[in-house]
């Protein structure tokens, strides 16, 4: 009955905090529709730190899924923020989720259309009182996106989340080399004429998925930004976080990235994969945690946000 008891209390505290927070659609309006996000918000909200959330690649939506995995690490990452009165904007990506209808077609999308969404974002929140400041937080690919809209005035701090640390073209390169190596002589030529801005017409079949020449412009927009050259530009306060159990971004990627911007400080989380949660190294059931939407994200992550947030 104690036990019983509890829990109800534990419930009715947590239902009693969310119902705190404003919880508000939000709209972006632009040449081509509208991008939709979600701000999460204390009620009487009064110069508190903004975080606009940029996620990772592909048809990833607000919550940090897709059509092939649940995991809402986006959206945990929002609940720890507010937990500690820190608000945050996190938005589906063109052409995805109830941001479709400002899709492009795939041979009109280019990367730098992400980053004018970013800065849009940036832009609109800065007109919005309740905000002491702007932090700008990307995961993934949206670490690259966050780090050139971040060069805004309006930005006043920068965290890169599982950040890429090299151009997209040598990552592509890179993670070829677990092909057969024939995949990677025939693929190596097109990156490199795409690396260089030029399209190539004719592509085996086995890559065609990877290189079809609807995407080649997007992927030649992509390629052309070198992580390590735009963090540099920054001069405001950068944090690096890193997983040691990310499969899909190295260590590594960290340490090039604060090695390009020596004031940003670098912290690596133990036993965090690339979704920010808890896994081991073992590869298969690392992915499987891709799936487990309710399970936490590890839990050193929103204690090293907190402090960069309010403390920087």
């Amino acid at each position: 009955m104690r036990l019983k008891n509890w829990c109800l209390t534990l419930l009715l505290v947590w239902g009693n905090l969310f119902s705190q927070a404003s919880t508000e659609a939000i709209s972006l309006e632009t040449n081509t529709g509208k991008i939709e996000g979600t701000l999460l918000c204390p009620v009487d909200a009064k110069a508190v730190p903004v975080v606009l959330i940029i996620a990772g690649s592909g048809p990833t939506d607000r919550n940090g899924n897709n059509p092939m995995m649940t995991n809402n690490s986006l959206k945990m990452l929002a609940e720890g923020l507010f937990e500690n009165n820190i608000a945050s904007v996190r938005y589906d990506k063109r052409g995805v989720g109830l941001s479709n209808n400002a899709g492009l077609q795939e041979s009109d999308l280019r990367f730098e259309n992400y980053v004018d969404d970013a800065k849009g974002w940036v832009d609109l929140l800065a007109k919005d009182a309740r905000f002491s400041e702007i932090i700008v937080l990307g995961h993934s690919e949206g670490s690259l996106i966050g780090m050139i809209a971040s060069q805004n005035k309006e930005v006043k701090k920068y965290i890169s989340l599982a950040g890429v640390g090299v151009p997209a073209g040598e990552l592509l390169k890179e993670q070829l080399k677990a092909q057969p190596a024939f995949v990677l002589d025939q693929a190596l030529p097109i990156i490199e004429k795409l690396e260089r801005g030029d399209t190539e017409e004719n592509i085996p079949p086995m890559l065609y998925s990877l290189f079809r020449t609807s995407v080649q412009p997007y992927l030649i927009s992509w390629f052309k930004y070198n992580p390590q050259k735009e963090i540099e530009k920054l001069s405001i306060p950068v944090l690096i976080l890193q997983g040691t159990t990310d499969i899909q971004v190295s260590v590594s990627d960290a340490e090039k990235l604060a090695n390009a911007n020596k004031k940003a400080e670098r912290q690596l989380i133990e036993g965090m994969n690339h979704i920010l949660k808890k896994a081991g190294s073992d590869r298969q059931k690392n992915i499987q945690t891709y799936n487990m939407p309710d399970l936490p994200l590890k839990k050193e992550l929103i204690d090293i946000l907190i402090k960069f947030i309010v403390e920087k």
